[in-house]
C-alpha cells in the first residue's frame, strides 16, 4: 500500500537532515540573522499545520519566531561559603520554551489569535517556531463553523491562559489517571478544594469536642 504524500513529509521531518549540505542548515543560519519574529507566507511543514487547524484561506496568518534554548540560567556567586541550596541547579521552570513562544508571538500580534504552534528548527542557542495565528473578525473566519470559536469574546487571549497545545502540555492535562489526580481543572483549584477540605476536617473535629 502506498503512502500519501503527506505521509512523506511527516516521515521527512521525524529526522531532519543535518549535514552541512541540507537546506535545513543554510536555512538556520538566515534565520538567526534575521528578526525574531517574521511573517510567512507558507507553513514549512504542511502536514503538520494541517493538523493543528490550519487552512489556506484569508484569515490565516503563519509567523516564525525564534526564542532562546536550554533552562533557567543562574550566574553562580564566590563569596565565602557554597551553601547547599544555593538554587543552581535543577531549578525547572514551569513554561515550556514553545508556549513561551506562543505568548511573545501574542503579544507582537494583538489583533490575532493564537491557534498553535509546531517545531521548525534549533541551532545552538534558538529554537524556532510556526505559530498560526486567526484573525477573528475576518468574515472568512467568523462564518466557518470549524474556526468562529476564536471569535467568541470568551476566547480572547486564548494562549494566555494556556489553552492552546503547547499550553496544556505545560498544564499537565495530556495525562489521565493514575499521577495526574491534581492537573484538573488547574493545580490552583485543586490547592484550593485541599485547602478548603482541611478546613472542613478541622471544623468538624472543633465541632465534636465542643
Amino acid at each position: 500500500m502506498s503512502k500519501a504524500a503527506y505521509k512523506y513529509l511527516a516521515d521527512a521531518w521525524k529526522k531532519p537532515d543535518r549535514s552541512f549540505q541540507s537546506p535545513n542548515w543554510h536555512r538556520l543560519i538566515e534565520w538567526r540573522a534575521g528578526e525574531s519574529f517574521v511573517r510567512v507566507e507558507r507553513p514549512l511543514r504542511l502536514d503538520r499545520a494541517h493538523a493543528l487547524g490550519y487552512k489556506a484561506k484569508p484569515g490565516y496568518v503563519i509567523v516564525r519566531a525564534r526564542v532562546r534554548r536550554g533552562g533557567l540560567r543562574k550566574t553562580r556567586f564566590d563569596g565565602g561559603r557554597m551553601p547547599s541550596k544555593m538554587g543552581m541547579l535543577k531549578i525547572t521552570q514551569k513554561k515550556n520554551i514553545q508556549w513561551i513562544a506562543e505568548e511573545r508571538t501574542n503579544k507582537r500580534f494583538p489583533n490575532l489569535q493564537v491557534l498553535n504552534s509546531y517545531w521548525v528548527g534549533e541551532d545552538g542557542l534558538h529554537k524556532y517556531y510556526e505559530i498560526i495565528l486567526v484573525d477573528p473578525f475576518h468574515p472568512a473566519v467568523a462564518n466557518d463553523n470549524r474556526i468562529n470559536f476564536v471569535s467568541d469574546p470568551a476566547n480572547k487571549k486564548r494562549v494566555l491562559r494556556g489553552k492552546t497545545s503547547a499550553g496544556q502540555r505545560a498544564r499537565g492535562l495530556r495525562w489521565t489517571g493514575k499521577g495526574s489526580e491534581k492537573a484538573r481543572p488547574s493545580v490552583r483549584k485543586s490547592k484550593v478544594r485541599e485547602g478548603q477540605r482541611r478546613y472542613r476536617i478541622v471544623r468538624k473535629n472543633f465541632n465534636n469536642k465542643l
